[in-house]
């Protein structure tokens, strides 16, 4: 697969501070019966210690078709910031950390900023990422 695009997604769901991209991944693999998560990355708040800060989590192999927005896997890249965005903004350090492997995927596969989109530019029966979710600050932060 020779990405062109790269999708930006959130989970919907709360994110609750420890590491829930475990259970997407379960839900993807053991519920959906899928061979992976469905995105190439995700971005979420970690407690490791007393340090809290956003981690950019590795999902399927970025040379591996995803399964995050039907129509547009064979030739794209899916980053999930979790959260639910339509409930509120994401934090400006969530976006700092999406921005930096956007910004690697970018340079790697030569994708034009262009090229970033939302999940529901796709389908827009979706919210996703969220409502309050702009697409426009995520790209101030790539770089």
């Amino acid at each position: 697969m020779k990405p062109v695009k790269i999708i930006v997604h959130h989970s919907a769901t709360a994110d609750s501070g420890t590491v829930s991209w475990g259970a997407i991944r379960r839900y993807h693999t053991e519920t959906l019966g899928w061979p992976d998560i469905g995105y190439h990355a995700g971005v979420e708040f970690v407690r490791s210690g007393n340090e809290l800060y956003y981690e950019t989590l590795m999902g399927r192999m970025w040379n591996v078709s995803g399964a995050h927005t039907r129509g547009q896997n064979h030739d794209s890249l899916g980053l999930c910031f979790v959260g639910n965005f339509d409930e509120h903004r994401p934090p400006e350090a969530q976006l700092v950390a999406g921005g930096k492997i956007i910004a690697l995927w970018m340079k790697i596969f030569g994708i034009s900023i262009k090229e970033i989109y939302t999940h529901n530019f796709f389908n827009n029966a979706k919210t996703c990422p969220g409502n309050q979710f702009d697409i426009n600050v995520l790209k101030s932060y790539i770089f």
